[in-house]
């Protein structure tokens, strides 16, 4: 997944920085509060039935955006698009964690960890000689 930003307009809510509509973003943040409210994890029949009751519109939360916040709302997102759209990116930028032998996902902080290593990356980077090459256009 890429994320594109901008450093001088940076969002306070990480959500808005990951995921790229309102309605993504209120369900990631749905999904970590159900998961916190679990201990930080829970199984992968708890994650169907959370995705089903998404999907059929039975979920209700509350959501902090204009004009709802504070109070509960019926949130309804497809299913496959909850899979494929929220939990598959939030899994493969270390946000969620799976354990394939426990059959349990849990919040995870190596999001973190990674954009810690991918700001030494750039440090690295940023440090090392320039290397000379030759301009053609520049010759003739």
């Amino acid at each position: 997944m890429v994320i594109l930003y901008d450093r001088f307009n940076l969002p306070d809510d990480i959500y808005e920085v990951i995921f790229a509509t309102k309605q993504q973003e209120i369900v990631a943040k749905l999904l970590i509060n159900y998961m916190k409210q679990e201990g930080g994890e829970i199984g992968k029949t708890e994650m169907s039935v959370f995705a089903t009751n998404l999907h059929e519109g039975e979920l209700i939360g509350e959501i902090d955006e204009p004009p709802y916040v504070g109070k509960k709302v019926k949130i309804s997102y497809n299913k496959r698009q909850f899979y494929d759209r929220i939990l598959t990116p939030m899994k493969s930028m270390g946000l969620v964690d799976y354990d394939l032998y426990n059959k349990k996902y849990r919040i995870s902080d190596k999001f973190n960890k990674d954009m810690m290593r991918i700001g030494l990356m750039w440090l690295q980077e940023y440090q090392k000689p320039a290397y000379s090459f030759e301009d053609k256009k520049k010759k003739n």
